[in-house]
Order: C-alpha cells, then sequence, then structure tokens
C-alpha cells in the first residue's frame, strides 16, 4: 500500500517499522458537541485507509484519542451546569452512535485526555529537566519552540517566521495559525476552569491540548510509530507542537508517515452554524438520507482533494443532489450484488474477518487496487462500476458468480459501503417522494405539463421512478 506523506511530500510505500503491525494514531473528536459531517469526512476516510491496510493483509493497530479536556469541554460544560465526565460522555456516546451508524470499525484503543494526566504530568518534567521547557510566574509551562531546531519541519515554517514569532507564549489551545510561539504544556488553575483541575509539580492546573496526543501517541504506540492522521488544519500548529514535545522528549522520530485529509466544503464555502449549512448524521437522517448515502459521498473525493458537498439548489431549496445520487448508485450495486449471490449459490455474506482470506477478486480486483495506490477512493468507486457494466451475468457460472460475488463485497468492506434493502425499500417510498408524485399526477391531470416535468424531475433525483398506470402511478426505486 502506498500513501502520500504531508512531511517528505511523496507518496511512499506503507512498511510495519516492527515488521509485523501497521500502528497508527488518528486524532479523534473534541466532546463538546455532535461532530458534523465535515469531522466525518476525516473520521470515514481515516475508516477505509484501516479497512485497506486489514484487507491486503496487514495487520493494524489503530489508536483514536477522545479529547475530553481543553477550553472548548470546560466552557461549555460549564455554561450546561454540569460536571465535565457527565457533559464529555453525553458526546462521546452521540459520537460512537454516529460511527456505528457509518459502518466504521472501532479503533483499537480510544485514549483520552482526562484518563492520562500522570503521563502528561512526566513528559513535561522530562521537557524541563532537558531544557525545552521552562514555568512561568503564574504557574504555567510553556514550550521553548526555540530550542527544538526542527520544529517547522512538517508545515514547512521558515527560521524567519519562527524567530519573528516566538517572542511571547500563548495560552490558549488554539490560536491563529500566523502564531509562532511559545505554548502551553500546563496551564496554571483560572477561576474560569471551575474544579477542572489537577495536582502538579508547578501548582493546580491542567495540561494543554497539544500535549494530550504526544502522551496517549507514546503510551500505546512507543516513542516512534508507523503514522499519525487527521485533518489537514491540524498540521500547523497541533501536529508541528506534537512533533516538537514527542521528539525533544525521547530524542526519535515520533511518527514514519503522516496522513492528512482535505476539508468538506458545503456549496462552496466553511461549514458553520452561523451560515446555516451545519450538517449533522441525524438531521440527513431527518431529511430522508440513509448514513450508507452520506458515507458514499463523504468517499466520493480523494482524501487529497477538498469534497464540496452540494446541500441547496438554485433558490436556496435543500435538495442534496449527491446523496440522491448516492442512493441510485448503492441501489444500482445491490441490485447486481443480489444477481450474483443468487447465482452462486451464497446463503450470506461473509464478515469482514473472512473477506481477508480471499485472494481472487475476479474483475473487482482493480477497485481494491485503486485503494492501495494513495487512498483513490473516487478512482475505486469508478472501477466497481465499470467491472459492473462489464459484466455478462448470463455467461457466468456458478463458480465465477461466486468469484466476482467475493470480489464485490471485498471491494464494498475495504470502502466500508453497505447496501440497501431493496425489498424493504419497493414496500414504500418516503412521504415527502409520495407526496410529490401526487403533485405530479395533479399537474399532469391539470395539463400542467412543464410542472409535471418539474415534479417528475425532482423525483428522479431523489433516487424514485415514477410508473404511470390507468389508475394512477406506482413509485419504484431507480436503477
Amino acid at each position: 500500500m502506498r500513501l502520500f506523506d504531508t512531511m517528505s511530500r511523496e507518496v511512499k510505500d506503507l512498511l510495519p517499522a516492527d515488521g509485523k503491525t501497521f500502528r497508527f494514531y488518528c486524532c479523534g473528536p473534541t466532546v463538546y458537541g455532535p461532530a458534523h459531517i465535515g469531522n466525518f469526512r476525516t473520521f470515514v476516510l481515516q475508516d477505509v485507509f484501516r479497512r485497506t491496510l486489514e484487507l491486503s493483509g496487514l495487520p493494524a493497530l489503530h489508536v483514536r484519542n477522545l479529547t475530553d479536556l481543553d477550553d472548548k469541554t470546560i466552557r461549555d460544560s460549564q455554561a450546561a451546569g454540569k460536571s465535565l465526565e457527565e457533559f464529555t460522555k453525553f458526546w462521546r456516546d452521540r459520537f460512537h452512535e454516529d460511527c456505528q451508524k457509518l459502518n466504521m470499525l472501532p479503533p483499537h484503543i480510544e485514549p483520552s485526555a482526562v484518563g492520562h494526566i500522570p503521563h502528561q504530568i512526566r513528559m513535561i518534567e522530562e521537557l524541563i529537566e532537558k531544557g525545552h521547557a521552562y514555568q512561568s510566574e503564574d504557574g504555567s509551562v510553556y514550550y521553548r519552540v526555540t530550542s527544538f531546531s526542527d520544529y517547522g519541519r512538517l508545515s514547512r515554517l521558515d527560521q524567519r517566521e519562527l524567530r519573528e514569532g516566538a517572542s511571547g507564549a500563548v495560552a490558549d489551545d488554539e490560536y491563529e495559525k500566523d502564531s509562532v510561539a511559545d505554548f502551553a504544556l500546563w496551564k496554571a488553575r483560572r477561576e474560569e476552569d471551575g474544579d477542572n483541575y489537577w495536582d502538579s509539580p508547578w501548582g493546580e492546573g491542567r495540561p494543554g491540548w497539544h500535549l494530550e496526543c504526544s502522551a496517549m501517541c507514546r503510551e500505546y504506540l512507543g516513542e516512534t510509530f508507523d503514522l499519525h492522521s487527521g485533518g489537514v488544519d491540524l498540521v500547523f500548529p497541533h501536529h508541528e507542537n506534537e512533533i516538537a514535545q514527542s521528539e525533544a522528549c525521547t530524542g526519535h522520530t515520533m511518527a514514519h508517515h503522516w496522513f492528512h485529509l482535505t476539508h468538506l466544503l458545503v456549496d462552496g464555502g466553511k461549514m458553520a452554524k452561523s451560515a446555516g449549512n451545519f450538517y449533522t448524521v441525524d438531521q440527513l437522517g431527518e431529511a430522508g438520507f440513509s448514513p450508507a448515502e452520506l458515507r458514499y459521498v463523504l468517499i466520493s473525493a480523494h482524501y487529497r482533494q477538498p469534497l464540496n458537498f452540494v446541500a441547496k439548489d438554485e433558490e436556496g431549496n435543500e435538495s442534496f443532489p449527491a446523496l440522491a445520487g448516492a442512493r441510485q448508485a448503492l441501489q444500482r450495486i445491490a441490485r447486481l450484488s443480489a444477481a450474483l449471490q443468487e447465482k452462486a449459490g451464497i446463503a450470506e455474506i461473509p464478515a469482514f474477518e473472512e473477506l481477508k482470506k480471499i485472494d481472487d477478486r475476479g474483475s473487482f480486483q482493480g477497485a481494491f487496487d485503486a485503494l492501495a495506490d494513495d487512498l483513490n477512493t473516487p478512482e475505486s468507486l469508478g472501477k466497481v462500476f465499470s467491472a459492473m457494466k462489464a459484466l455478462d451475468l448470463d455467461s457466468l457460472d456458478e463458480a465465477a458468480a461466486k468469484t466476482e460475488f467475493h470480489g464485490l463485497q471485498v471491494a464494498l468492506a475495504a470502502l466500508g459501503l453497505e447496501l440497501p434493502d431493496l425489498e424493504a425499500e419497493k414496500a414504500e417510498a418516503p412521504a415527502e417522494i409520495q407526496e410529490l408524485a401526487q403533485q405530479r399526477w395533479s399537474a399532469k391531470q391539470d395539463k400542467n405539463w412543464a410542472e409535471a416535468d418539474r415534479l417528475r424531475d425532482e423525483v428522479t433525483a431523489a433516487g424514485w421512478t415514477i410508473k404511470d398506470t390507468k389508475e394512477g402511478f406506482e413509485l419504484i426505486p431507480s436503477a
């Protein structure tokens, strides 16, 4: 498997340092509110990465943290009148529910910041002892950026920017991207922190956000591990600071590979609650779209390219055309999968662990190969459909149908796509689709052909076909 490395700016082979297990760390969510679909673009693509690793025969150790201690979790738990533990547990459980809906494999280890305070304190003590950190008058401890000569290597921050920016110390967990300053390792207790503080050699307080991941990486993956991943917005300052802390502390390279994923845009702009374009898994479910359809859209663009999630039509109405297209695509795959399964005489779809053992993937090998080459999800999806188009079901005997069925299941398992239940979908179209179809029928009876055509197009875009009958019409899923 090959993947682009942010540090070297090259596509590199992925090889486990120990020759056995590929060990990687993903920066997880900050559990202070619902994760939105932009967050999940990163998490879902990381899931495809892990699935591809394991289906290629390489065992993996996947660590993904939960940030349950930072400025935002403290601020919002205080505003909600809840303890930090109660507040973050609620949003942690909500995140896990969404992950399950999106068919994501759970990480092998999921540590939290609060559970690793002693580990962080020990790292600060080492950094002070080695001259990379210092205590301020109020009891806070800061990392001395100029003490680490390789600072800026990941983000290509040059020495001029470093010298000009490192005159002060930044206490906030997040700060302007062009600010290069000494950053907090330990934050002295403040009144607004409430009961969220711990004892340390420097007084009461709490760790800084950047330190949390360094401590958890070291605890579960060692001083050096195979790959570190997160959204592209974490390259600086978060990952740059992680490298500085970890490597100054251990004297070893932190990660051999850096895997960053590009943003999701909504209607060409940044997602924000204030802009009215903030979407969660549940919100899209209420609009009539399944998590599988959302997952399909989230993997439809290459991880190094921004994905523009089109939510509204030209009149500003929410229409979600990409999700409607995903519905049709998944239905097409489901029809072929069912036909192959019947012809192959297979009772059940093999489990993920069983699919790892399948070597002959028939016409769908190309779909898997695209993922192994820099996780090219759009090419992989394209290869699925080109293989489907080339298949002649009538010419397949039982053995050939079995090979093609298993190959398709391996490709779907790598992409993490769950197929719809076609029989259940035939039972009844969603209420909003039935209403549009009824409006179209009425327009047709009134000989308002333009309106009838417009409504038919809207129903078609949502993944349904209107079949007129003498008595009225039928709704069937589009092919």
